[in-house]
């Protein structure tokens, strides 16, 4: 007889064989799943929650169906349209319950969105105002496909893009910069000195600590496994082998040394750059966002697999970079 903890393992493996075969099926759709989330959302790491969200509610969804899904692409923008919707309603909901009863709140605008967002889309514009005008002018839908994608109709397709298009305005010149908290500091001497005890000091008992779309890990032990943690592999070479890695085709010119890492200004923030050697001269191959709490850190994640988001981030603040696709396993033949 199988015991409980037997069935949840034989479960957990299961359920990751079909993730992996979920995401290779969607793997194509990918960069332009980020792109309409990118135009969504006010920032790089909004945006890749949102693809990791809808990704995540897609799969879900995927095993309640009785049919076919006869349009992937429209049905992941579905997903996204729905789950941003929804964020967008709860968001200003929870904002108008705080604030006086004659105060209406002011527009909140980001004045840094990426250069491919020229005709940036702000947040005067209700939720699916903003979702058809992408569908539409970004996406090039049909009046059709974007009703199917908002659960609306094609008359409340025409008359959400009419009030968008009116609406749109130009950007306000807002910038601030902050002073990078000394735990980024601490961080990136602890790493560049590969002290793996000092890196795992620097978190509180209840950090997370976060791959994004592979893996999330709480507390302070696992980052340091020397076999799974996620630390003790960002420190490591970059490798490939039958268990997976980093395809060879995107390791080109890499020099299989460690990574080297910097605090870098970001728009209102700071983030942390992970260098790589490459033949022709040092590339970032990974970004890294910290969640700080007085002198420790509270949340890491490490965007080691989302390409769309090392990609944005590094062209924005012009250093070089490299990508390193969006899964870890091999692909299946």
């Amino acid at each position: 007889m199988s015991t409980p903890t037997q069935d949840l393992t034989n479960l957990s493996g299961d359920v990751k064989s079909s993730w992996h075969r979920f995401l290779d099926v969607f793997e194509p759709m990918r960069p332009e799943l980020y792109r309409y989330c990118r135009y969504l959302t006010r920032s790089p790491w909004a945006a890749e929650d949102l693809a990791q969200d809808t990704l995540a509610r897609a799969f879900v969804t995927l095993g309640t169906l009785f049919h076919e899904v006869p349009n992937p692409r429209g049905w992941l923008f579905r997903m996204a349209s729905n789950l941003w919707i929804d964020r967008a309603r709860r968001s200003r909901h929870e904002e108008a319950r705080v604030l006086e009863p004659h105060m209406p709140p002011a527009p909140q605008v980001d004045a840094r969105e990426p250069r491919e967002a020229a005709g940036t889309l702000f947040v005067q514009l209700s939720p699916q105002e903003r979702a058809a005008v992408v569908l539409k002018d970004v996406f090039g839908l049909s009046l059709e496909e974007i009703a199917d994608a908002l659960s609306t109709t094609v008359g409340a397709v025409k008359a959400a893009l009419h009030r968008g298009r009116g609406r749109l305005a130009d950007p306000e010149d807002a910038s601030s910069r902050t002073v990078a908290p000394g735990v980024l500091d601490a961080f990136c001497d602890a790493f560049n000195a590969r002290d793996l005890d000092r890196l795992t000091a620097l978190l509180l008992d209840n950090a997370v600590v976060e791959i994004v779309g592979v893996v999330t890990e709480y507390g302070t032990e696992a980052p340091a496994d020397p076999r799974t943690g996620s630390f003790a592999g960002t420190l490591a070479p970059i490798t490939y082998d039958e268990r997976g890695g980093v395809p060879p085709e995107l390791l080109e010119g890499y020099l299989a040394t460690s990574p080297w890492c910097s605090v870098h200004a970001y728009r209102d923030t700071h983030l942390l750059l992970f260098w790589y050697e490459h033949v022709d001269g040092p590339k970032v191959r990974t970004v890294m966002t910290v969640d700080v709490e007085g002198d420790s850190i509270l949340r890491v994640r490490n965007y080691f697999f989302t390409p769309d988001v090392i990609r944005e981030v590094c062209e924005e603040l012009q250093v070089p970079y490299r990508v390193n696709g969006y899964r870890y396993w091999p692909t299946r033949h």
